[in-house]
């Protein structure tokens, strides 16, 4: 692994009621908090196998244990600290930086059927950019990459609304920065987004989507032989 990348995965324990609310109650907190765990899994997966150090930046402290008994060999553990998101990426970034890491990307983990090559061509632009982001099609990002700390973009912004890639483009833009952005992805929050992922595990157009989140997809097919028991409505 070289030294000069850094890539974090952004992550919360999976425990009941504190991950993926919105798809509760259509699926009971357990479901939904089991769900979460492979996403991680499989974000973890995208990840491992990329010229990078890899970081899954962990929250809350308390649950160091259960990180450290899903990070493979050679995964470092760092802490989030902060008050809000904002704080938390600008704390991890200026933290790497710090380290002589010469790229930092940090990835969310709600996209864990995000195509490797989105990860490694965010890398692949920083040579040519400042900044770069992975832009999610309700407007916020799956992805933003750094050359050096900038705790300003990451100052004021209202996380979990449709305006945070495009508010975060104008902060850096403003101060003279480059942005380079790759292609939409989606995360998977809703209901709707679990069966957008369940139609395109099954389509023959995207047959290659279940091998990039084997976990995810495990266990959405053991979720749809509970579906009548669990779901409100049904997958189809």
């Amino acid at each position: 692994m070289t030294r000069e990348n850094a890539i974090v995965i952004m992550a919360k324990a999976p425990l009941p009621n504190q991950v993926k609310t919105r798809m509760i109650p259509s699926l009971d907190p357990g479901t939904v908090s089991g769900l979460y765990h492979n996403f991680l899994l499989d974000k973890i997966e995208q990840v491992k196998n990329i010229e990078a150090q890899a970081f899954i930046a962990y929250t809350p402290e308390t649950e160091f244990a259960f990180f450290q008994s899903i990070a493979p060999s050679g995964f470092n553990l760092i802490k989030q600290t902060g008050s809000g998101l904002g704080e938390r990426l600008a704390n991890i970034s200026r933290s790497l930086f710090e380290q002589d890491f010469k790229k930092v990307l940090m990835l969310d983990s709600d996209s864990p059927n995000l195509p490797v090559e989105y990860i490694k061509k965010g890398l692949e632009k920083l040579d040519n950019c400042d900044i770069v982001i992975g832009p999610c099609e309700d407007g916020g990002y799956y992805l933003i990459g750094l050359r050096e700390s900038q705790p300003l973009i990451f100052e004021g912004i209202p996380w979990s609304t449709s305006g945070v890639t495009e508010l975060t483009m104008n902060k850096a833009q403003s101060s003279g920065l480059i942005v380079s952005l790759l292609e939409k992805w989606y995360d998977i929050d809703t209901i709707e987004d679990l069966q957008r992922l369940k139609n395109e595990m099954y389509s023959s157009n995207n047959q290659k989507n279940s091998f990039l989140c084997k976990n995810t997809c495990c266990a959405i097919r053991k979720l749809q032989e509970k579906t009548q028991i669990i779901l409100v409505y049904p997958l189809i």
